[in-house]
């Protein structure tokens, strides 16, 4: 935090008078709003992966320089650890929309006017935005590709179609796997594929002007795929004649930047993108929700499925094996399964104090990895925040704006992530990581929890178990 607060004082010249996180931030970006003394507002980036940091700011610049809808970056730090960039505000399409997605698709005309605006503009984002981009800097790889769909045929597969328990002949669903992959990416291609297009994604800058963000995981690729990833996604609920409304303001707008494939090759390829798009989003469902056990997923499977019924109903595809087992998947398979599921990684994290002794393991392992929180500032020295913990919001703001804690954690997660990441290679079952302090109250109680937090949201297949040991606090993440 404080390499944050140091880059705006020499972006600003002053230091900001309020600095908010912000809630929503995945697991290795954190994004705070800095309010200026003058008024003016900025988002701060904590970022631990200087790749994905790079891809972003890299990629914005060069949209800013191409005149699409992007939020400036303001400034970067020397390690690209943090940065600044311009705040578009609170809205996003995804709020906007809410009422027309909750009433199941009965979208306002008010609604239908904020998603034409929106798609209107992504063929701008992805033929104009392609023209020059150093693909290069695209995180974690630079295009679209045979193994990219291979990798989320077979995540449909295991995580998704074998545990229905429905009987196929692996060896021709394989093949059908490989001729799906070869067409999709059989059209040569030179636009930038955002890859993560949705309502969540747009910002609506005065509540009017989509504006777009987290573009971090684009890469070259087709543009039928985002195309199929925002009108198909299975939440949004767009009935068919939205759907087509939307795709003919799409494609007439994308004739004025490139041309394009006479329509009716046009409808079919955006066919195979959305078949495509609705096996992904079953493996995403089937994995969190079969085996995580997550009912939001499990209840998201009936409408994945629904629209995957339809699509093959409507359209002949050549993938026999395929198009034979979705016809026999049915809603009824959307409660999990009662197939075994193999054994976890239980990681195991204390916070204690020093002075009590350092937490014994249970599972005989050792006692893992232990970290010494006293080299760190202790809030514990000052009066009103002796009877507080590091889970209380005034300890948690201490430690924040001080920035000792942030780096210790930021030197953490990398060993963490690579140690996990080695014991589900080997099908290890029991890691321990535990942070000790002086009482085991506010700095070993933060770090605990943080790590708890980080690991769970990087590693979603894992039980994390913590304990904070001196106040009797037990959680389990992961089940």
């Amino acid at each position: 935090m404080q390499q944050l607060l140091d880059l705006y004082r020499e972006w600003s010249g002053a230091e900001p008078v309020r600095t908010e996180r912000l809630p929503g931030a995945g697991s290795n970006r954190v994004y705070y709003r800095m309010t200026g003394a003058d008024g003016s507002v900025v988002i701060g980036c904590i970022g631990t992966s200087t790749d994905e940091n790079h891809a972003f700011i890299a990629i914005a610049r060069h949209f800013v320089e191409k005149g699409l809808p992007v939020p400036r970056v303001l400034a970067v730090s020397g390690d690209e650890k943090c940065y600044l960039q311009e705040d578009l505000g609170n809205t996003s399409l995804f709020d906007a929309v809410r009422k027309g997605r909750e009433s199941g698709g009965r979208y306002s005309a008010d609604e239908e006017v904020l998603l034409h605006k929106t798609i209107i503009l992504l063929p701008k984002l992805q033929f104009v935005g392609g023209q020059g981009l150093d693909y290069s800097v695209c995180y974690p790889q630079p295009s679209f590709d045979v193994t990219n769909v291979m990798f989320d045929l077979n995540y449909f597969k295991y995580c998704f179609l074998k545990a229905t328990g429905i009987d196929f002949q692996e060896l021709h669903l394989e093949e059908d796997f490989r001729r799906l992959a070869a067409d999709l990416t059989s059209e040569p291609s030179d636009t930038f594929m955002y890859r993560d297009f949705q309502a969540r994604n747009v910002m609506l800058r005065n509540g009017q002007s989509p504006c777009f963000i987290d573009f971090q995981g684009g890469r070259r690729g087709p543009f039928y795929y985002d195309l199929a990833s925002f009108l198909w996604q299975a939440s949004a609920r767009y009935d068919e004649s939205l759907r087509k409304r939307l795709t003919d303001a799409y494609y007439t707008e994308a004739l004025h930047y490139a041309p394009m494939p006479p329509r009716e090759h046009f409808d079919q390829r955006l066919q195979l993108f959305v078949l495509f798009r609705l096996l992904q989003v079953l493996g995403a469902y089937g994995f969190r929700g079969y085996f995580e056990r997550k009912q939001h997923f499990i209840n998201s499977i009936t409408p994945a499925l629904d629209s995957l019924h339809s699509l093959i109903h409507k359209c002949h595809f050549p993938y026999t094996t395929l198009v034979d087992v979705i016809s026999r998947l049915t809603p009824s398979r959307q409660q999990p399964p009662a197939v075994p599921t193999p054994g976890k990684l239980v990681v195991r994290i204390y916070s204690f104090s020093y002075k009590k002794g350092i937490p014994h393991d249970d599972s005989g392992n050792g006692g893992g990895y232990v970290f010494d929180c006293r080299g760190t500032n202790n809030p514990g020295r000052y009066e009103q925040y002796k009877q507080l913990t590091g889970l209380d919001e005034p300890v948690k703001k201490f430690l924040e704006d001080d920035g000792e804690i942030l780096t210790f954690l930021n030197n953490i997660y990398p060993l963490a992530d690579a140690h996990v990441s080695r014991y589900i290679e080997r099908g290890f079952t029991s890691l321990m990581f535990s942070f000790g302090c002086t009482g085991g109250q506010h700095r070993s109680v933060y770090s605990a929890q943080h790590l708890a937090e980080h690991l769970h949201e990087r590693f979603p297949q894992i039980e994390v178990h913590l304990c904070h040991r001196e106040q009797g606090i037990n959680r389990v993440f992961g089940i």
